[in-house]
């Protein structure tokens, strides 16, 4: 609630004279996802339920907002895109992102501080671009994030819950795309990218890679894609041994690698940057299971790094 707070008092405070129509849909939208969020914070709402309300807001930005892909910028060589093919993809990546934040809130100050890092590079290069209302709405999410961490980060006072995680990854979503479309739209400032789709990728690598994670094993091992375990990254490195303090900055810090070195590569092509991100993606997933492996470990090692 004090996410939300945070962010819609001063996203509409200071967003004033700034692409007022983008905003009243962007504002609406939040709105729904809030309500769903804290319904089933305190009641518990069916998967089924949840990704209704989910639709509806993603329906909102893509079709009445406009916030939608327009191209695939020459990824597996493909640009211009049909409109309806479009709206499906867009509302499909938005719906991705929601629930790849939900699924990393696992332990204290992970999706918080990952939203606050993605929020925080959006910010930067909306600023340079000179798209200011995108830019506010970037700050105040990471504004609102970093106030919330206060409490979050182990150990955690207080929890965000799906009212938190899915507020995060609708409006991570929403700057995702309009970052992807003016990339090309816009004057090459400072920081002209050709691999904008890869580096949006890169900026939410954590979230995204480990639910792809996550749903492939879970198909490979014959389960629901959509079983809860603990197989998540964050589960994986707390059996280690590591706190949810080490966990946490552990995982910040390969999301600022990840984004450094798309920053570095940005003029190559998003496919080649794509297959460089997703080498390094398999290889740190990878890591924690050989060193569970040599070491053969039966329970978590009393590691007390962090």
């Amino acid at each position: 609630m004090a996410i939300f707070a945070g962010v819609v008092f001063s996203y509409t405070f200071w967003s004033a004279g700034f692409d007022t129509l983008s905003t009243q849909y962007i504002i609406a939208a939040i709105v729904v996802m809030f309500f769903i969020g804290i319904k089933d914070d305190i009641v518990e709402l069916t998967a089924k339920k949840k990704l209704y309300g989910q639709l509806v807001s993603a329906v909102i930005i893509v079709m009445f907002a406009n916030i939608r892909v327009t191209s695939l910028y020459g990824v597996f060589g493909i640009y211009e895109i049909p409109y309806w093919f479009s709206v499906i993809f867009s509302i499909f990546t938005i719906l991705t992102i929601i629930n790849a934040f939900n699924l990393i809130d696992g332990i204290d100050g992970l999706a918080a501080g990952i939203g606050a890092i993605a929020a925080f590079t959006f910010g930067l290069w909306f600023y340079n671009y000179n798209q200011i209302s995108l830019c506010i709405l970037s700050f105040t999410l990471f504004s609102s994030l970093l106030a919330f961490l206060v409490y979050n980060f182990s150990p955690a006072n207080i929890f965000m819950g799906d009212t938190g995680s899915l507020i995060i990854g609708l409006i991570l979503a929403i700057l995702a795309i309009n970052f992807i479309e003016l990339s090309f739209a816009s004057p090459p400032f400072a920081f002209p990218f050709r691999s904008s789709p890869a580096m949006a990728i890169a900026i939410l690598i954590i979230p995204l890679f480990d639910t792809l994670r996550i749903f492939i094993v879970r198909v490979l091992q014959k389960k629901s894609p959509f079983k809860a375990d603990r197989n998540h990254m964050h589960h994986v490195l707390l059996d280690l041994g590591l706190s949810h303090r080490g966990v946490s900055l552990a995982l910040y810090g390969v999301n600022i690698l990840f984004i450094m070195v798309a920053l570095l590569l940005r003029d190559i092509s998003s496919l080649v940057l794509l297959a460089v991100l997703s080498f390094m993606a398999i290889t740190f997933s990878l890591t924690p299971f050989l060193i569970k492996t040599v070491f053969k470990q039966t329970k978590p090692v009393d590691v007390k790094l962090f």
